[in-house]
């Protein structure tokens, strides 16, 4: 069974399937010494963790580099974050092409325009929708018809009226899903009550950003499991725990020049779970 058909699988299974967010093959390794059945790539915490100012400057061949690290890193299935496609519909072919070739099971492709300066925006639907029909064809053109298509809309964060830019963004949902997408990714979800709104209002499978800054303390995963979410990702989790947790140790070696804070805390590993995590 290829990654994809694994991946299809898991989000076939009625449960809610849990991907957290993974930046290099290290915390990609993480996730799956502690039980996680997929990973998700961010292209924002890649972007992060190379000092790099967004996810345009990043680029494709940087986020596919980076892709494949963490592919090689897991026997897990891994979805892509591909951003917006790195274009139009004429560039999807390549872009879904060499994530292919790079082993992943799934792909993102959103409809934020990136690289802009300004406000937050996005494509017009039908834009946006070719983009998805082409990615669903040059998946099944280069061999993988399995491959998942996670179709991202950032409308809910465009706009001055939040419940119209709610309803836009289950109307665009609908039409993505109907257009060959697996999974309807609405980003920006801040409420329990949206939640339960897009489940309703969405005709296919719902998949949610968890852990973000605007919504850690609204809603758990628990809470979206009852709500039939069908994936929940936590874009930005892995990432920011990496860097509090730096700061955190360095900080006490900067202002108390030992370690004891550390030992007490449980911060440094040992050699032997630096080992376990290592070992395949």
């Amino acid at each position: 069974m290829s990654q994809a058909s694994e991946l299809r699988k898991l989000l076939a299974s009625g449960e809610t399937l849990v991907m957290p967010d993974a930046y290099d093959p290290l915390s990609a390794r993480i996730i799956e010494k502690l039980g996680f059945k997929a990973v998700q790539c961010s292209g924002f915490s890649m972007a992060l963790a190379a000092c790099c100012p967004s996810e345009a400057e990043f680029g494709f061949e940087r986020n596919l580099s980076a892709t494949e690290g963490i592919v090689g890193a897991v026997r897990i299935p891994v979805m892509a974050d591909g951003e917006d496609g790195f274009g139009d519909a004429s560039v999807i072919p390549e872009t879904i092409r060499g994530y292919v070739r790079a082993g992943v099971a799934g792909v993102n492709i959103e409809d934020q325009v990136l690289g802009v300066p300004g406000p937050r925006r996005v494509i017009d639907r039908e834009p946006a929708v070719e983009k998805l029909r082409a990615a669903r064809k040059a998946a099944a053109a280069e061999g993988e018809p399995d491959l998942i298509i996670n179709a991202r809309t950032d409308a809910l964060t465009v706009g001055d009226s939040p419940d119209a830019a709610l309803r836009e963004a289950a109307e665009r949902a609908n039409l993505y899903l109907e257009a060959g997408a697996d999974l309807a990714f609405v980003i920006g979800v801040a409420t329990l009550e949206q939640v339960r709104f897009l489940v309703r209002e969405v005709d296919g499978p719902l998949s949610i950003a968890a852990g973000m800054p605007y919504n850690m303390g609204q809603m758990s995963i628990a809470q979206l499991r009852d709500c039939g979410v069908a994936r929940v990702s936590l874009p930005s989790l892995a990432v920011f725990s990496a860097i509090g947790g730096m700061m955190r140790s360095l900080r006490y070696v900067r202002d108390i020049d030992g370690f004891h804070e550390l030992v007490a805390d449980g911060i440094i590993s040992d050699m032997d779970q630096v080992a376990a995590l290592l070992s395949t």
